[in-house]
């Protein structure tokens, strides 16, 4: 049964999508059948494998949330074996208004990922950059959520939104939800502040966060123009190997069962900080 992930934050520009994309491929790399599922309506986890958002505008996951199709209709196969996406498009701006209404809104894409979760070994999610029903619907159908946050200035505002939106979902949607750790990327060994903000996420967040470091790379930046993931543009890239090192660390951590469990109790996050 799949792992399923959440990589969400608020704050845009953090390399979310772009971990969704090579996590996930660098996860099949390592044998480990993998599906990629955009809850982002910019649909930029599908045209990271160079699915345009055309191709997909009549099966994405808008009509597996609002239409409640059937998600292996609308799965498709990337260009990694063992990698698959459920993509997105502009259709899923509309899904939390057409669904306000809607009985079990909270709770479409964890009956969808019900029929496949069999499938795989890992599910990640790329959630939009907000805090609405599309990152509540991820929250609730995951069993942990990872969190990317750049080596840069105010690096932790808002985070204790999510956080408090992590305790709530738990509460009163999913009781088995852990935080999965945080991920820092887009860091830039030439810069103090990067080495600054990354010593200050690394004491306040301690042992959840990941080893692995995700660094300012032109290759990483490069391979969504090209529809490719970091392994098949340039694997030799330091982007492909910190994200290698990545799912390595979280196989491991997943195997020693080493999470930690989101609760009431965890220490808050200020809402601003000038990390």
């Amino acid at each position: 049964m799949a792992k399923i992930i959440t990589v969400t934050n608020q704050k845009g520009g953090v390399g979310k999508t772009t971990t969704v994309i090579n996590l996930g491929a660098s996860l099949a790399a390592a044998e480990k059948k993998t599906l990629l599922v955009d809850m982002d309506p910019q649909g930029n986890a599908g045209s990271g494998f160079g699915i345009g958002r055309d191709q997909v505008s009549e099966k994405n996951i808008y009509h597996v949330l609002v239409q409640e199709k059937n998600l292996k209709d609308i799965i498709l196969r990337t260009e990694l074996e063992g990698l698959d996406i459920a993509p997105s498009n502009q259709d899923l701006i509309g899904a939390e208004i057409e669904l306000v209404n809607e009985f079990s809104r909270e709770t479409r894409l964890k009956q969808a990922l019900d029929g496949v979760k069999d499938l795989y070994d890992y599910i990640l999610i790329d959630s939009p950059p907000s805090l609405g029903l599309l990152t509540v619907n991820a929250l609730t159908a995951s069993d942990s959520y990872l969190v990317p946050m750049q080596c840069e200035y105010y690096a932790m505002e808002g985070l204790s939104q999510l956080t408090r939106l992590a305790g709530l979902v738990k509460k009163g949607l999913n009781p088995k939800i852990e935080q999965e750790g945080v991920l820092l990327t887009m860091f830039d060994s030439r810069n103090n502040l990067c080495h600054q903000v990354a010593g200050e996420i690394r004491a306040h967040f301690k042992s959840q966060v990941y080893e692995a470091v995700i660094p300012r790379n032109v290759k990483l930046s490069e391979c969504p123009s090209h529809g490719k993931p970091i392994l098949l543009y340039d694997v030799n890239s330091k982007g492909a190997i910190s994200y290698l090192s990545l799912a390595k660390e979280m196989i491991r951590k997943h195997e020693q069962g080493q999470l930690n469990l989101v609760g009431h109790d965890k220490k808050e996050l200020p809402l601003q900080t000038s990390v």
